[in-house]
């Protein structure tokens, strides 16, 4: 009897046992790690001798001093002040973390709006028997997207209508991820007008925002470029042997159906209305000086008139609005989390001390290696930081100086800081937006990597030469 029972009663047992494991072993939330890093910080201040640069201001810039470290007397954390920083986080970075919500708030609206998928699915139609040209016209499209922050962590729902023209073409799911997820993260890896990366990182540097756009613009070309020609081997492949594909060729009789979305005149006014402002947001930068609060304020603008356009009613425009900002509040309060780490070290003066650490080993090498350590450790902290705007946040601070004793523009420091996080959201397990667009999609995250990786080899092949390029150069502001 009893043995019975104890028979019956095992495999919930077993499932218990083993959800407890899953429990047990999951990976902590980006809050929870940071958090742990904060308090790493301050235990720190106790440990970590405290220092200080001496620095000038050259060009409205202040840069440090190198070969000028000295100790000075410490400032250890307390309890409160653990929470007190982070507190004066968010105070501090509230000007970046407006900018996250706002943008995401107008981004809502235009793609409530049924502007974008109209868009995408006129392209698809437009190139019907091309499918060079369709796989090129919307990896493009999305690019743009990732390029200018447009899309990014959104581009999760349109992983589906990927899904839609792989199956109208009978490809399979990877093609329907690449042209989506893919491209958008390929233009992300330049972010040549992308706030949340480029803009931050720039921002914290104290260089000139969206500066140094030709050479991101170029490297965008060839990046993009690249993902294009390798999505479309594959795609080739599949249209020349399906049984060559890594997980299964999608078919469905019913795909037309999907793909006839409307794409009407007030669709056409606000893609023109949006790049308009953009490109005029571009000037403003240069010729009027605009600053992250200018950029959060413009992104007001654009809300409420391609809300506007769209024909939506001013409640409509409200809601629709603030549904974005409330989207984008989680990456956006990461960013205040990440500053209260850098103000306990800041407050305890050990700051300069990590600065000074950091940098005696790369004093033997050159510029250009230092450059490429750069890289590589920022992609290394994706990891474990997989969020572009927080990984802005605690890695410049630290960067900007450290370009400063190594011989190395702070131009070039912000993009190795983007190439390190850009290229590795597009690989890493802990990269929420690659998971949950995977999943969208039905591809198992192992094929994706194995798909995924020649091309990731291409891409830090081309961001490589771009750095040495930007060193070489002593890419500066222009």
């Amino acid at each position: 009897m009893w043995k019975d029972v104890e028979c019956m009663s095992s495999p919930e047992q077993a499932l218990q046992t083993q959800t407890e494991k899953n429990r047990k072993w999951e990976m902590p939330d980006t809050y929870v790690i940071l958090f742990a890093v904060l308090l790493l910080a301050s235990i720190a201040t106790y440990l970590v001798p405290s220092g200080s640069f001496e620095r000038e201001t050259i060009d409205g810039v202040e840069r440090v001093i190198p070969g000028t470290y000295s100790e000075v007397d410490g400032n250890p954390a307390g309890f409160m002040d653990i929470f007190l920083a982070l507190q004066e986080g968010m105070v501090q970075s509230g000007g970046l973390i407006f900018l996250v919500l706002f943008a995401g708030g107008a981004f809502e609206v235009i793609e409530r709006s049924g502007a974008v998928k109209g868009g995408i699915i006129r392209a698809v139609n437009k190139t019907r028997g091309k499918e060079f040209w369709l796989i090129a016209i919307v990896s493009t499209l999305f690019a743009l997207g990732g390029a200018v922050g447009a899309v990014a962590n959104s581009v999760i729902p349109f992983v589906a209508i990927g899904v839609m023209i792989a199956r109208a073409l009978k490809l399979d799911a990877i093609v329907a991820v690449s042209i989506t997820f893919g491209a958008t993260f390929a233009g992300f890896n330049v972010g040549f007008l992308n706030p949340y990366t480029v803009g931050i990182a720039q921002s914290i540097a104290d260089i000139p925002l969206f500066s140094g756009m030709l050479l991101r613009i170029i490297a965008f070309v060839f990046i993009v470029g690249a993902t294009i020609l390798y999505t479309w081997r594959y795609t080739k492949k599949l249209l020349d042997d399906p049984s060559k594909s890594l997980v299964g060729i999608l078919n469905d009789e019913e795909a037309e159906e999907d793909l006839k979305a409307p794409f009407t005149a007030r669709h056409k006014w606000i893609l023109l209305f949006v790049g308009a402002a953009l490109l005029f947001f571009i000037f403003a930068t240069i010729q009027f000086k605009w600053t992250i609060n200018h950029m959060a304020a413009f992104f007001i603008i654009i809300g409420i008139v391609a809300g506007i356009i769209a024909g939506m009613n001013y409640n409509k425009v409200a809601l629709t609005f603030l549904e974005g900002c409330q989207k984008l509040v989680y990456g956006a309060l990461i960013i205040g989390v990440a500053r209260a780490i850098l103000i306990v070290m800041e407050d305890a003066s050990i700051l300069d001390t990590a600065v000074n650490a950091l940098s005696v080993p790369l004093e033997g090498l050159t510029p250009v290696l230092s450059a490429l350590g750069m890289f590589v450790a920022n992609g290394i902290l994706n990891f474990l930081v997989p969020s572009g705007s927080g990984q802005a946040m605690i890695s410049m601070p630290i960067l900007s100086p450290l370009a400063d004793m190594v011989g190395i523009t702070r131009q070039v420091a912000v993009q190795a800081y983007q190439f390190g996080d850009g290229f590795t959201n597009s690989i890493f397990p802990t990269s929420g937006p690659l998971m949950a667009s995977l999943a969208v999609a039905g591809v198992p995250w192992i094929k994706w990597a194995k798909w995924m990786l020649p091309l990731l080899v291409v891409w830090a092949v081309l961001a490589v030469i771009m750095l040495t390029v930007g060193v070489l150069i002593n890419w500066g502001p222009v």
